[in-house]
């Protein structure tokens, strides 16, 4: 008798493991492969490269994160985005005119296709900051606050696709 029970349950988490997972994200179970096409830098001002990076860091993302598999042939879902925006900005104002932080804002646009169920595609920006000193300049502390954005509006890409947030 125990051992039925066993193979009932063994049997409803499997199941269960093939539409949800224990990070939170949901996954159809028919979409088994993804594709990330390379990011476009469409933003004035944007540094070399920061296109490659959000690709990359996508893909790497969704590899590590879920069950799905790379392809580029003919996947179940794509990703399709451009970097729009890339500035910096004076916050937070001090007496004389002078200001005690500088803001880098990155925008992104990018599109989801659902090659599986076209109805659940969607198309989004997804902005975020890097906040510094005033008296750092940017090129001392470009790379970290790239990549502190870069993961940033990747999660928020990640969660919109896969927990449908």
């Amino acid at each position: 008798m125990n051992f039925r029970i066993f193979c009932l349950l063994a049997g409803m988490s499997t199941l269960l493991v093939g539409c949800y997972s224990f990070s939170g994200i949901s996954i159809d179970p028919e979409v088994k492969t993804y594709y990330v096409e390379q990011f476009k830098n469409n933003a004035n001002n944007a540094v070399p490269g920061i296109d490659i990076s959000f690709t990359e860091g996508l893909k790497e993302k969704i590899r590590v994160e879920s069950r799905l598999v790379y392809d580029e042939i003919s996947p179940d879902i794509e990703f399709r985005g451009s970097i729009v925006d890339f500035r910096v900005t004076s916050e937070a104002p001090q007496p004389g005119e002078l200001t005690a932080l500088n803001r880098l804002t990155i925008n992104t646009s990018v599109e989801y296709i659902n090659n599986k169920k076209p109805e659940k595609g969607w198309k989004q920006n997804f902005p975020f900051f890097f906040d510094f000193s005033s008296d750092t300049d940017l090129s001392a502390i470009q790379d970290e606050a790239i990549q502190a954005i870069s993961d940033q509006i990747n999660e928020d890409i990640f969660n919109k696709a896969f927990t449908d947030w």
